[in-house]
């Protein structure tokens, strides 16, 4: 009977993998990311009923009652929460992951002591980067929750000697890890978990909040570690395929953000980008040009008019919870006749795909959402741009201003339009703290106010045009 229970778990976790991986495979695409999530959510619900059947971890109304409560959390939070904080929720519930782990691994530790079995080398080395790597990634979620939520400042959050400080940290997280891998003892590795708990919000303080979708991918990718690392602990090899797919797919998905920043992982974590505000330098800048408003009314005269439009969303349009009224006037244009667009830049938003997943919310056609190599070649065709809340990643700087702190980031070049609309509720800055050359650009008008507001004015000027 033993080992038909034995069996039957070991095949479950095998298709429960495949699940998995197929799933993960279709996430890379809009129009079979939500055929995707439903392969994995299948996959999970195979490895979470097989784990049922497993009685050698824990009784089996504990795994049961725990898969209840979760699931009743899971589902509240996914009802509740409005799809401009997904973010927030996303960085939430990879804290919770890395929280697990780190949990599991010191009950896993504490158990074995507690039985006197011998924990060996490599067992022990799992234990404690599974600690300390899970709570780093919890602490480290919370922090980029709170800037994401506005509870803490978006801005890089400083002190003196703050690196010396995080590397005496990491010191003690190694000595310490060294002395509970060799001497064994519960109280150094609840120890090693405290000061990881320590070392993850030091490690996010500094990083500004325009650099939370790199970072969201990091610890993401830490969190997978962590779990693969508690399923050598626990000899579970559903929590290490599981673990080792979210740490892949989050470390490629770090670098390519970094390649669509132009900037390395380092300079992500290490260089506090944003943390001076160039406010003297931008205001200098602005000196002698000129900002060219317009009206709702003009707007949507120069929309009825136009052939093709492409609209930018930004971090604004999420703000504003427009996305809906966006896509109500992207239809009213094409039963015009109008040919419209939506450029999705990789870095737009608050984490990876943020604009997308807003987009698809509100029901935008995947063939309409063109990523930044696709449509920049187009813009030079292109007879209005639409830009709803982006900032840097259409800032003309990054390409023609060597002395720029984002030179060389590749950016939507919507400046090569042969018309521009920005809506913006002011002419403040991104997260990379500098002026925006294409507020003056001579075919750009700029459209202040909320994104909503300003949208829903232009839908009704647009139906009486």
């Amino acid at each position: 009977m033993l080992d038909v229970r034995g069996s039957v778990i070991a095949s479950s976790y095998i298709v429960a993998a495949i699940l998995f991986i197929f799933g993960l495979k279709q996430l890379s695409s809009p129009s079979t990311a939500r055929s995707g999530n439903r392969l994995a959510a299948i996959g999970m619900t195979i490895a979470l009923s097989a784990t049922l059947l497993d009685r050698q971890i824990v009784s089996f109304w504990t795994i049961a009652i725990g898969t209840l409560i979760g699931a009743a959390i899971g589902v509240y939070f996914a009802r509740t929460v409005q799809m401009t904080a997904m973010p927030q929720m996303v960085a939430l519930f990879n804290g919770m992951g890395g929280a697990t782990a780190a949990l599991v691994s010191v009950a896993e530790f504490l158990r074995l002591t507690r039985a006197g079995e011998r924990i060996g080398l490599g067992e022990g080395t799992s234990i404690v980067l599974g600690t300390a790597i899970g709570a780093i990634s919890f602490t480290g979620s919370i922090v980029a929750f709170g800037k994401l939520q506005e509870i803490l400042p978006g801005k890089p959050l400083q002190f003196p000697l703050q690196r010396v400080v995080n590397a005496l940290i990491l010191l003690a997280l190694f000595i310490l890890g060294v002395m509970v891998v060799t001497q064994g003892g519960s109280t150094t590795l609840w120890t090693v978990f405290a000061a990881a708990l320590v070392l993850g919000a030091m490690f996010v303080l500094p990083i500004g909040g325009g650099d939370m979708p790199v970072v969201i991918s990091i610890l993401n990718s830490l969190t997978g570690l962590a779990a693969a690392l508690t399923g050598f602990v626990l000899h579970n090899q559903m929590l290490v395929v599981a673990g080792v797919l979210v740490g892949a797919s989050g470390t490629l998905l770090t670098l390519l953000m970094s390649t669509a920043m132009n900037r390395s992982v380092a300079n992500v974590l290490f260089g506090a980008f944003g943390a001076t505000s160039n406010e003297t330098g931008a205001a200098a800048s602005a000196v002698g040009h000129t900002v060219r408003q317009t009206t709702p009314e003009d707007t949507a005269i120069a929309l009825a008019y136009a052939r093709s439009v492409v609209i930018v969303p930004g971090y604004g349009l999420a703000v504003a919870e427009a996305q809906h009224t966006v896509r109500e006037l992207a239809t009213d244009l094409e039963n015009r006749g109008v040919n419209v667009k939506y450029a999705i830049h990789p870095v737009a938003g608050r984490m990876p795909g943020h604009m997308n997943v807003l987009l698809a919310e509100a029901n935008v056609p995947y063939d309409q959402l063109l990523e930044m190599d696709q449509v920049n070649g187009q813009f030079p065709q292109t007879d209005v741009v639409l830009v709803v809340g982006a900032n840097d990643v259409v800032n003309p700087a990054a390409r023609d201003n060597p002395s720029s702190p984002i030179y060389g980031m590749p950016i939507l070049d919507v400046d090569r339009a042969r018309n521009i609309i920005v809506l913006k509720r002011s002419m403040g800055h991104g997260f990379a703290g500098i002026d925006n050359a294409l507020f003056y650009h001579e075919k750009t008008r700029m459209l202040f106010g909320d994104a909503r507001q300003s949208l829903t004015q232009i839908g009704q000027a647009l139906k009486s045009a």
